[in-house]
């Protein structure tokens, strides 16, 4: 039988040039910010919906309980974000970058990714519910909660991870590639179609699919 080939994330190069540095007092609701660098800016608590950030960068930005609502990112890259709050839903996200982060509930139903990646950071709950993922890398991050349900998937890695509940209820996925990270539990197990796992994961699911399947081991 031939093998089945699986395709990883694609993900575009991001160049920023020429960022001008804005203290970030004037960014309001709606608005069109493009090649800005935002710089230890604390943007919590403001009301950011529909606005738009291209070719931008943010680095150690306070993001807690701002609304980001509709909120459109295009070829960004931010390091050090924080919110224990990160409120995002319906948002789109094109061609950004996220390291070295920390978020507590990341609420991002409905919301659209295309190359993205996500690395070396620390999320708690990520409602990812009914969104549309294409070419996303989650690379090194601890999270205690990743939630895709109803979401349709193509092209995503969780790569070097360690996830603590998975839940896939109703997901569509396409290329999944969950081989080297660790699972404590994964929910509604007939959402991995599509998902590609290694051998030791597919030990540690063996009891949870037994029982899926109403099979008694003795």
């Amino acid at each position: 039988m031939a093998r089945v080939t699986k395709r990883g994330p694609q993900l575009d190069r991001i160049v920023l040039e020429n960022l001008l540095d804005n203290d970030g007092a004037l960014v309001g609701r709606g608005d069109d910010r493009e090649a800005e660098r935002y710089t230890r800016v604390d943007f919590s608590g403001r009301d950011f919906t529909g606005t738009g950030f291209t070719e931008c960068e943010l680095h150690a930005v306070d993001l807690n309980t701002t609304v980001l609502r509709g909120t459109s990112w295009a070829e960004c890259v931010a390091t050090e974000l924080h919110a224990a709050v990160f409120s995002a839903p319906r948002s789109s996200w094109r061609d950004v970058r996220i390291e070295h982060s920390r978020l507590g509930s990341v609420e991002m139903y409905e919301a659209n990714l295309r190359s993205v990646q996500i690395d070396g950071s620390k999320l708690d709950f990520v409602n990812l519910r009914n969104a549309t993922l294409t070419d996303v890398l989650i690379s090194n991050c601890i999270i205690d909660e990743l939630d895709i349900s109803s979401a349709v998937v193509q092209r995503l890695e969780l790569r070097d991870c360690r996830i603590g509940t998975l839940d896939v209820a109703g997901a569509r996925l396409t290329d999944v590639d969950l081989r080297s990270s660790d699972f404590s539990a994964i929910h509604s197990l007939e959402g991995l179609k599509g998902a590609t796992i290694d051998d030791a994961q597919l030990s540690l699911l063996a009891p949870l699919l037994a029982a899926h399947l109403g099979i008694l081991v003795d």
